[in-house]
């Protein structure tokens, strides 16, 4: 009988003690990046906010990314200081206490998962350029259960699809810059009538066509936009080499700021002319269109299809490896911290798409890719402000209560506290643009109510570890 025990005993503590795989090459956490960096908010939500802003939509792009470069090098130097920390929440449970790795945890969760929800439900947006009666609940639904069964699989797995989603992202984009530039040099004339010219970037109420309120409204997308762009620091822990990997792809993202955002919009205003845009559509699509190459349209769409793709895949992926973490600080069920034979957070990714397959279902009730797609990407932008400005806050702690850790460090963050305070002044004006518009106004009265929810759980959390507590030393 001993014998026949032994066996699964040894299954049972090898399942407890397996750990993330470092499977993520170089190649991988660099497209991860990449990808981060070029979101659906890009690809489907940059019409609406070019319809706000105008031609200073470029402004906006940059302004923002411009801002969370600096948040990435805080939590760069955060990782790197410690070889432990699995993400940021194990930061900010030190620095800042354990109930900044509650929140943080459970609320960078929550913001991929509506996030996801948001990715699929412009999927089915896409989808209709093809099939224009189909429901949109089918390609949702579709595309959510493809990503859950490839993330079950590997890790690898996970960092190939984003690898070869950020490829084609990276083709897509160089080549739209090479056909708009030679559009424009080309004089090229739409059938609308409109003729490419950069001048479309600064001509007479093009670039505050609805003042500085439609400026600053357009900030909403555009964040939305860099949503994944802290995504690296989630996969740190199944990096290799992260010393040498993390700050290349960090230091990176200026110029791909530069190049996916500022030169790509930059380039659609000039073929397209701003008042040729629809708010309601892909502008990336609509280029090819407006130029009568409906071909070329069909192979954007499938780029920018391959884009919300991608950051659904992230979705999944990130949700289940945050519930992991906070399975392992006692901060959620310990059941999801335990991994599959294959080391992946099963459970958790498998509670994860449950909660994105009921979001999905808002499909029924509002059938506005548009509405659904606007509401969400509020919410989702309000969680990561948080996650954002929770990581600034964790490296102010961090250079107070460790200054020894961040004069050793090769990695600092540039412009030290003056910066990591103006970044966190940013997020509170942005919170504050918001609520300019009724169509965000919704998702900022709504924010609040999560905030509220994880107080309640987190206080009954610890009144009933106390009450163990007590009980213990009762008994003793």
């Amino acid at each position: 009988m001993q014998n026949n025990k032994t066996p699964a005993s040894l299954t049972q503590a090898s399942a407890d003690n397996r750990t993330l795989a470092k499977q993520l090459d170089n190649r991988h956490i660099q497209l991860i990046a990449i990808g981060g960096a070029i979101g659906t908010g890009l690809f489907m939500g940059s019409g609406k906010t070019i319809n706000l802003s105008g031609s200073s939509i470029i402004f906006t792009y940059a302004i923002i990314g411009f801002f969370l470069f600096f948040v990435m090098r805080a939590l760069g130097e955060l990782l790197l200081s410690n070889s432990r920390y699995n993400s940021f929440a194990d930061f900010a449970g030190e620095y800042l206490g354990a109930w900044a790795s509650f929140f943080i945890g459970w609320t960078y969760w929550l913001s991929w998962v509506v996030a996801c929800i948001g990715d699929v439900v412009v999927i089915g947006g896409y989808m209709r350029f093809w099939f224009p009666d189909l429901s949109l609940w089918i390609p949702a639904f579709g595309a959510l259960a493809l990503m859950l069964i490839m993330n079950m699989l590997s890790v690898r797995i996970f960092g190939e699809m984003e690898f070869w989603f950020a490829i084609i992202k990276v083709v897509a984009i160089i080549a739209l810059l090479l056909a708009g530039f030679a559009m424009v040099m080309s004089g090229y004339t739409s059938p609308q009538g409109v003729k490419a010219s950069f001048s479309h970037l600064t001509e007479s109420g093009t670039v505050f066509p609805h003042g500085i309120s439609g400026f600053i409204a357009g900030f909403q997308i555009a964040l939305f936009s860099f949503v994944g762009i802290e995504l690296i620091g989630v996969a740190a822990a199944e990096t290799k080499n992260p010393e040498t990997n993390l700050p290349r792809a960090i230091n990176a993202i200026p110029l791909r700021i530069l190049l996916f955002y500022v030169l790509s919009l930059a380039c659609i205003i000039s073929v397209s002319s701003w008042h040729h845009i629809s708010p309601n559509s892909s502008p990336f699509v609509g280029l090819f269109s407006l130029a009568g190459l409906p071909a070329a349209a069909a192979i954007v769409n499938f780029v920018v299809l391959t884009s919300a793709l991608s950051s659904a895949n992230s979705g999944v992926f990130s949700t289940s490896r945050m519930l992991f973490g906070l399975a392992k600080e006692n901060a959620a069920p310990r059941a999801l911290g335990k991994l599959s034979s294959l080391n992946i957070p099963l459970r958790g990714l498998l509670l994860s798409g449950l909660c994105m397959f009921s979001g999905a279902a808002l499909l029924f009730i509002i059938p506005s890719v548009m509405t659904v797609f606007t509401l969400l990407s509020t919410l989702s932008a309000i969680l990561l402000i948080f996650i954002w400005s929770m990581i600034l806050f964790s490296w102010l702690a961090y250079r107070k209560q460790r200054p020894e850790l961040h004069c050793a460090s090769h990695y600092r963050l540039p412009g030290g506290t003056i910066m990591a305070w103006s970044c966190l002044l940013f997020f509170m004006l942005m919170l504050c643009a918001l609520a300019l518009k009724p169509d965000t106004r919704t998702g900022l009265m709504i924010a609040p109510l999560w905030f509220i929810w994880l107080v309640i759980v987190w206080r009954s959390q610890r009144a009933g570890i106390g009450r163990l507590v007590l009980k213990k030393q009762t008994d003793e």
